[in-house]
């Protein structure tokens, strides 16, 4: 009985609007920031170097470099406050988490993209 009601929650919190990201994707992560009355909409653009459990709680962690500093930011995947999230690169990666990257810099940080069969 619990498990029904725990099911029917996750369908109706779940969001269908959001492609499906991989880790080694490099997204744009479009995030709505309320300022006082005011809203607007924040682009991070970085590589996926994680994501975590599943339905409602899932979670992706996105990493870029700002100013020459390493920036992650994680975000929930079903979370009302982002908008939309465009996959602009997929890359070849053979990892389920690329925390490797935290320590590579300049040429030695890119990664190999991956061929998208049509």
């Amino acid at each position: 009985m619990i498990n029904k009601i725990i099911e029917q929650v996750e369908k109706n919190q779940k969001r269908n609007d959001l492609p499906d990201i991989r880790i080694g994707d490099e997204v744009k992560v479009h995030v709505r920031i309320k300022e006082g009355e005011k809203t607007r909409i924040q682009i991070f653009k970085g590589l996926v170097i994680s994501k975590k459990h599943s339905g409602t709680r899932e979670t992706f962690t996105v990493r870029k470099i700002s100013y020459g500093i390493g920036v992650e930011r994680t975000f929930p995947l079903h979370n009302p406050n982002i908008s939309s999230i465009e996959v602009v690169r997929s890359n070849k990666i053979r990892r389920a988490k690329l925390y490797y990257m935290r320590d590579l810099k300049g040429k030695s940080a890119r990664l190999k993209e991956r061929k998208i069969k049509k």
